[in-house]
């Protein structure tokens, strides 16, 4: 399904009857990452997904953004398709720091939420301006193509999964610097961090972190599995979700 939202032709999902979960992919990635979570998770909800502006179906921004742009364009896109009263949020990643960045901000309110291996946790921006320094620098004599691959491993290692995507390194540039655990502090909703023991790009760290600060929070983590946990493990993840979002 598409819709215009803010100019932009938005692409999306709606399965399944009953509350509505939303389901926000990360960086780089796209709504189909949780295809098989979607279909799990339609035997008891209404889910809605989407390909968040620059990635998958959905069109990249003109201007620069900031995780405020995200989430005051996924509240106007819920309004636009007429959804208004959503149960709760899962958030991957970089989805998961938009998540809290809307709710601390109300312009989404939800009664639940799921971080998955949620970002936002950031690298101060002195630290990211020295690491993109030193990779430019490092890889200044070799091809273009190989040089792009190492800057993007450089990008990915300071910011979560951020795959750099060129045209939107601004904007990449901007929720890196963006940490949202002030904003966490806010949300006092039933809150479940699921994060894999092996992720080296959000690390478990960022789950202890994120569930001090949010009152209502509760910690998972899950061994065999990376930053993608719902990829690496899941069936335990999906039924971690099922049982938290069971009302």
């Amino acid at each position: 399904m598409q819709v215009v939202t803010n100019g932009l032709l938005t692409n999306y999902f709606k399965s399944g009857d009953g509350k509505t979960i939303l389901l926000l992919h990360g960086w780089g990635d796209s709504s189909a990452t949780f295809n098989k979570l979607s279909e799990q998770l339609g035997t008891n909800f209404q889910v809605l997904t989407l390909d968040l502006p620059g990635f998958g179906g959905t069109q990249r921004p003109e201007a620069v953004w900031d995780l405020d742009n995200y989430s005051e364009f996924i509240a106007e896109w819920l309004k636009k398709i007429g959804v208004s009263k959503l149960y709760g949020i899962v958030g991957h990643s970089n989805g998961g720091a938009i998540a809290i960045n809307g709710l601390s901000s109300q312009k989404l309110s939800v009664q639940k939420l799921v971080l998955l291996a949620s970002s936002g946790v950031r690298v101060p921006k002195k630290s990211l301006k020295v690491t993109a320094k030193v990779g430019k620098v490092a890889t200044a004599p070799l091809p273009t193509d190989l040089k792009n691959k190492i800057r993007k491993r450089f990008y990915s290692g300071i910011g979560s999964e951020m795959l750099l995507f060129p045209e939107m390194e601004q904007t990449f540039r901007n929720l890196v610097g963006h940490d949202v655990l002030a904003e966490a502090e806010k949300i006092n909703i039933p809150t479940l961090l699921i994060y894999g023991k092996n992720d080296k790009d959000t690390p478990p760290e960022y789950g202890s972190k994120f569930n001090t600060v949010i009152k209502n929070s509760e910690l998972k983590v899950l061994p065999d599995a990376g930053h993608f946990v719902h990829h690496d493990q899941p069936e335990e993840t999906n039924r971690l979700i099922m049982d938290f979002l069971r009302p």
